[in-house]
């Protein structure tokens, strides 16, 4: 059976992710967010009034992404904090796409993108230091992981960068 064929809304929603990501906010226009997703205008706006209406659709189902994400997190057999740690990288998922374009559009003092960005990281912290038992062993290991995904999406990657931190975590006995 082949895969499902996105929703025009999540055509939409992709291709301005995609413009956020690659182009910046400035190229992400509706006539842009129309022609990336191959859909008109009038497709759009029955859709996406403006462009305020794509943002808060984005960050809502970037929000849903990170719920599953935090799920999984929960229940990863490897344990939280490998599971944040192992995906502290960029790894060209839809929800690696949504985190960077909200990030974008938090760049411009969005308080809507930088709140929903913010309580994603209070609940990733939350796990941590439930599982940890400690806030600032979860804090450090939270900022670790951070540099890890800046590493990454700014093309700073170190190959052995997540054996390195392993390794140092081993050495303290965690």
């Amino acid at each position: 059976m082949p895969p499902e064929e996105p929703s025009t809304r999540d055509k939409l929603l992709d291709a301005f992710e995609t413009l956020l990501v690659t182009e910046g906010s400035r190229s992400a226009t509706l006539d842009n967010v129309a022609g990336a997703a191959g859909v008109s205008k009038g497709g759009l706006l029955y859709h996406f009034h403006s462009k305020d209406d794509l943002v808060d659709a984005m960050l809502s189902r970037m929000q849903e992404m990170g719920e599953r994400d935090i799920a999984a997190m929960r229940t990863a057999p490897q344990g939280p904090v490998d599971y944040y740690l192992e995906t502290s990288v960029d790894s060209g998922s839809a929800f690696d796409r949504a985190l960077i374009a909200a990030a974008r559009i938090a760049q411009e003092n969005d308080e809507r993108a930088g709140n929903a960005l913010a309580s994603l990281r209070e609940q990733w912290f939350a796990v941590l230091s439930e599982h940890l038992g400690d806030e600032a062993l979860a804090r450090t290991i939270q900022l670790i992981g951070d540099g890890l995904y800046f590493d990454d999406t700014s093309g700073f990657t170190h190959p052995q960068a997540l054996e390195h931190v392993r390794d140092v975590l081993a050495r303290l006995d965690f």
